[in-house]
């Protein structure tokens, strides 16, 4: 938010220079992003009052003015100007001024001649001082500006204007009231608060309201102000404040409720009166509603967004921005203004669906101080009733008390205080502190009762009290301090073991991503299985990329390969630690640390160098990750999203950890993406397996004998389930089985395959003879051939 340094000291004024309010503001928690100058250096420039104004002799566009500039002699300045004539006080650039650079080359004031007539100095618009031009000419004065002071003196252009960084938290501070308010705590000043009173009624005329949802509007105020002298022009001192503050002016009614949203930071809004068709009326949107907003922007409601009604249609976005059809103009001379609460909850997100930012629904959002309705509306009349003489009626409240956000007192331990912050403060100057923040504090000997104020919308806790305290004080006046702590003995290795398995993936050639937690609809509804529960989504999503939980961390990385793919990146090889959301509604949510593999592209190996990478390419890295004594079993993925003939669910011990297999085909297609490969894992099963203790135990010394098998089974018969049976049978005596071939084709019985596995035997205690080999062999085949009918082939 932008505000005027010159506006916040007519509040309070330290003496503070510029840039010690604003490392006050930042220490504050109000982060200065910026400051800059009201306006670019000039000198040499004062108020003068046009004496003459005469046309040139040889110049159709040009005058010939003499000015005064509060000097023995005036001033003859030639002038081609449109406003130019007698009496306007104006801005002149005397001989020997310096303006602000154009094309940054030096703009200095020389005597010359303009075709023959010779110019004593220049006047000035507003653009040749640096400062927005409001109209084809020049900047015209107020008729009591004082002739000879300094413009920047009189305008009050030496001030800066600060950029403060708003936190979330803190919609109290997006006004000039929020940000003194702060500033005369920290420097223990009271604030200068312009009077506000009530303007008595001068017309027997109210607006009839209508809020059929208390809770989203528990407050709403409007009144009735007619007969409106629109060719008031906005006063000199209220526009300064808001050009001052990075804003353009536009007329008197709009710059009147711009003034007061940044003066009390209370969003107002005028409707045209005579626009308004019966009572007005605060509902919720009907589902396929429409509106055009003022910025002719027409948008389709959805049902959920809060609206003013009248008995036509929407008249406005509520707390967001009005509609065209009940829009102020130039000629409107009766206006209805709107003051209202709004609940945080009802405004969030709204704004985004619809792709607009305002400064009401930054603030709305952020939440408003509730009691500030009546006030700002009171400001608001008596601006208009003073300046443009408009007629003020009756102002309709409707309200429910009940619903308005509450204000639980906090309860703060006074030992506490010290604990959290490492510093001893008395408790009268704690009590002191909190009650010049406004918030009404009493000590009760143990602790303190605190009651947040009605624009504290951050306030609940006692932690909330001591940050309050803290930063007040000031970070800089704790001195460091180590923390008072019982030493914990048992140590969680959690980060340790992930770290290593990240480690492990990195030396595979994978690059760690980390991406949010949401994702796109489209892209889950694609991931769809129903074991992964239902799509979640987010009431208020930050876009419509990022509009539900994702159910597996693929729906984050599947876009990332796009991204590095569309960047000729071919080879891609990305893993992600963190949260899957799985479950069929939120109350049955479960949140499951995960680890998730992808990649595509090239593989290299020593016997086919380099080729596409496939399915046991990706059980290889798998099995990186898993200890050296583990050993992991596969069964057949039957997950919608991945290729049912190559992919597999991961067990150890009978309990399955993950799977992993290649993308379904029709997935990579709509997605416009190659052959994709796939794996995700529960994290904490498994960090445990690196937890389990291992077995030692010294090298055999004899040596290991290889025997080779081979059987027709069944086409169906999975090799895991042969490889459990051979463990089983084999004993202690075998140290290794795997399976290197298989083949199916015509030449093989029907319905039939050949698997050809080998067996690596060894003890450790002597050389195993060829009858215990034998033995065990024999073993091997019996069982295979009793439990699956394989036949053992002969060669």
């Amino acid at each position: 938010m932008k505000i005027s340094e010159n506006w916040l000291r007519q509040w309070v004024n330290p003496t503070n220079t510029s840039a010690e309010l604003g490392e006050q503001l930042t220490m504050l928690g109000l982060e200065l992003d910026g400051m800059e100058p009201i306006a670019p250096m000039f000198s040499g420039v004062v108020v003068g009052q046009v004496i003459t104004c005469d046309k040139h002799p040889d110049a159709d566009k040009l005058s010939v003015t003499t000015v005064n500039i509060g000097t023995d002699e005036h001033l003859q300045i030639v002038c081609g100007a449109p406003n130019v004539r007698a009496g306007l006080k104006v801005a002149v650039a005397t001989v020997g001024a310096e303006l602000p650079p154009i094309d940054d080359k030096p703009f200095k004031i020389k005597k010359g001649k303009l075709r023959g007539v010779e110019s004593q100095g220049m006047l000035c618009g507003a653009s040749e001082l640096g400062l927005i031009d409001e109209i084809d000419g020049l900047l015209e004065l107020d008729d009591d500006a004082p002739i000879g002071v300094d413009v920047r003196e009189y305008l009050g252009l030496d001030g800066q204007i600060f950029d403060v960084a708003i936190t979330p938290n803190r919609g109290d501070c997006l006004s000039v009231l929020g940000l003194s308010r702060e500033i005369g705590v920290v420097n223990g000043l009271a604030l200068n608060r312009p009077e506000i009173i009530t303007t008595p009624p001068t017309l027997d005329k109210a607006v009839a309201v209508k809020v059929e949802n208390p809770t989203a509007c528990p407050r709403y105020l409007a009144q009735y102000i007619g007969d409106i002298d629109r060719s008031v022009k906005t006063p000199k001192w209220l526009k300064y404040n808001l050009m001052a503050s990075g804003l353009r002016t536009h007329n008197f009614l709009v710059d009147v409720t711009n003034f007061i949203l940044l003066e009390l930071g209370q969003p107002l809004h005028a409707f045209d009166a005579d626009k308004i068709v019966g009572a007005i009326t605060v509902r919720l949107a009907n589902q396929g509603e429409t509106v055009e907003l003022l910025n002719e922007q027409t948008i389709t409601l959805s049902g959920d967004e809060l609206v003013i009604a009248d008995d036509v249609g929407v008249l406005a976005l509520a707390g967001i921005m009005g509609g065209s059809r009940s829009a102020v103009s130039d000629s409107t001379t009766n206006i209805v203004l709107e003051s209202a609460h709004f609940n945080q909850l009802n405004i969030a997100g709204r704004a985004r669906r619809f792709g607009l930012h305002t400064d009401a629904s930054a603030r709305f959002e952020r939440g408003v101080d509730f009691d500030l309705p009546k006030l700002a509306l009171d400001r608001a009349g008596a601006l208009i009733a003073t300046i443009a003489n408009g007629q003020v009626g009756q102002i309709t409240t409707a309200e429910s008390v009940a619903d308005l956000p509450k204000r639980e007192p906090v309860r703060v331990p006074f030992d506490k205080v010290e604990k959290l912050l490492g510093v001893a403060l008395s408790a009268d100057d704690i009590t002191d502190l909190l009650n010049r923040l406004e918030i009404s504090t009493t000590f009760d000997g143990t602790a303190f009762v605190c009651q947040p104020p009605s624009h504290r919308f951050d306030i609940a806790i006692s932690e909330d009290i001591i940050e309050e305290i803290a930063r007040v004080h000031g970070y800089d006046n704790i001195a460091p301090r180590l923390p008072q702590f019982a030493v914990d003995m048992s140590y969680d290795d959690t980060a340790d073991l992930t770290h290593v398995l990240k480690l492990t993936l990195a030396k595979q050639g994978y690059f760690e991503a980390v991406s949010f937690s949401f994702c796109d609809d489209k892209l889950e509804k694609l991931l769809h299985d129903d074991k992964l529960g239902e799509i979640l989504p987010l009431t208020n999503p930050i876009s419509s990329e990022l509009a539900v939980m994702r159910r597996t961390l693929l729906s984050s990385l599947l876009p990332i390969v796009s991204h590095n793919l569309n960047r000729q990146q071919t080879d891609v090889r990305l893993f992600e630690v963190g949260l899957s959301f799985v479950g069929k509604d939120v109350a049955s949510l479960a949140q499951i640390g995960s680890l998730a593999i992808i990649a595509t592209g090239r593989a290299t190996d020593s016997i086919h160098g380099v080729r596409g990478m496939d399915f046991y390419d990706l059980k290889a890295d798998i099995e990186t990750l898993l200890p050296a004594h583990v050993r992991p079993s596969y069964e057949r993925a039957d997950l919608a999203f991945l290729h049912s003939g190559q992919s597999a669910y991961v067990s150890v011990g009978g309990e399955r950890i993950g799977y992993f297999g290649q993308l379904h085909p029709s997935i990579s297609t709509a997605l416009d993406l190659p052959t994709v490969w796939v794996a995700q894992f529960e994290l904490d099963k498994l960090i445990n397996l690196h937890r389990t203790a291992l077995d030692v135990a010294l090298p055999s010394k004899f040596p290991s004998v290889r025997r080779d098998l081979a059987f027709f089974v069944d086409k169906d018969l999975a090799w895991q389930d042969m490889a459990d049976v051979v463990r089983d049978v084999a004993g202690e005596h075998l140290t290794d089985v795997a399976l290197f071939d298989v083949y199916e084709g015509d030449r093989l019985p029907a319905g039939k395959k050949s698997l050809a596995f080998a067996m690596t035997l060894q003890d450790t205690a002597h050389t195993l003879s060829d009858d215990e080999i034998k033995a065990l062999m024999d073993r091997v085949i019996v069982a295979l051939t009793d439990k699956y009918q394989a036949q053992l082939r002969d060669g």
